[in-house]
């Protein structure tokens, strides 16, 4: 159905997307931070992954569904996905009359401000690595130096729900190696599955890096961006979290709890990918 407009802009959702589910990581600290405010989260997975996809593709995707999210009426777009934000975040700020909040420049303004000796690594996908979103992020901090790995195999072991076991420690000694070499103290975490790897990634690396997650810094700048502009909620609320999916809902769901619990509720289909725009879903946000 379609969803009631609110009232007022402040009464709307926030629309958080991701080609998958590592945006429920930026979800989940959006939550975190903005208790109140109600969210409806999209997840593309019957496309995902998108970091192994060309970036023509890419752009298209995420535009059908942030086109979507619009739709429904949501005050804010965070595009959870790092391939996503690189490939569209300036058409996507042109496109719509609601704030654009990103995953890549708010973890680089992080990464610049937590190093000491001014050597940043960048883990993430194939396609944000190709499209070196992150070289013209970092390209305005005097004194810092890139050194950035794609890490293919990551997403798809999240996504099996594989967050550790030898396998997976292989496959971080194997990327991480030459960002140890290069004497990085600092590694961003550029893709938002990533932070479901921590503990992998901080034994591979030692405490002596620190890892910035694009999520966190994500969900500080929503915070930051819909204050300033007078966009949310500020008496306690029960707040409401819609999942959309255009993959399989029973799918998504089970995944989505075994990786983060307790925070998925009802995953509703969204529609089938070839849709240009889909089917509007979702409650009424009144």
């Amino acid at each position: 159905m379609t969803p009631e407009r609110p009232q007022t802009a402040a009464q709307a959702p926030i629309g958080i997307f991701d080609s998958g589910f590592g945006g429920l990581t930026v979800a989940r600290a959006v939550m975190d931070q903005l208790p109140n405010e109600d969210i409806v989260y999209l997840g593309d997975t019957a496309r995902s992954p998108y970091g192994e996809q060309p970036i023509a593709d890419v752009r298209e995707f995420t535009l059908e569904c942030l086109d979507h999210l619009v739709g429904l009426g949501v005050k804010a777009l965070v595009i959870a996905c790092n391939s996503g934000s690189a490939a569209t975040l300036r058409d996507a700020r042109e496109r719509y009359d609601v704030p654009v909040i990103e995953v890549i420049l708010p973890a680089a303004r992080r990464a610049v401000a937590t190093t000491r000796n001014g050597r940043i690594g960048v883990i993430c996908t194939e396609a944000t690595a190709h499209s070196m979103a992150y070289d013209d992020a970092f390209a305005v901090a005097p004194g810092v130096e890139l050194f950035t790995a794609a890490c293919p195999k990551f997403v798809p072991y999240v996504e099996a729900g594989i967050t550790g076991g030898p396998e997976l420690l292989a496959a971080a000694e194997d990327y991480l190696a030459p960002l140890r070499a290069a004497g990085i103290d600092t590694l961003v975490l550029g893709c938002t599955h990533y932070p479901l790897l921590t503990g992998v990634l901080s034994v591979v690396l030692g405490d002596g890096v620190s890892l910035v997650s694009s999520a966190a810094a994500c969900a500080d700048s929503v915070y930051s961006e819909l204050s300033a502009d007078g966009l949310t909620h500020n008496e306690p609320r029960e707040a409401r979290h819609t999942f959309l999916t255009t993959g399989n809902p029973e799918s998504f769901s089970r995944l989505g709890r075994r990786l983060i619990p307790e925070l998925i509720t009802d995953v509703v289909q969204f529609s089938e990918p070839s849709s240009p725009r889909g089917t509007a879903v979702g409650r009424a946000w009144t």
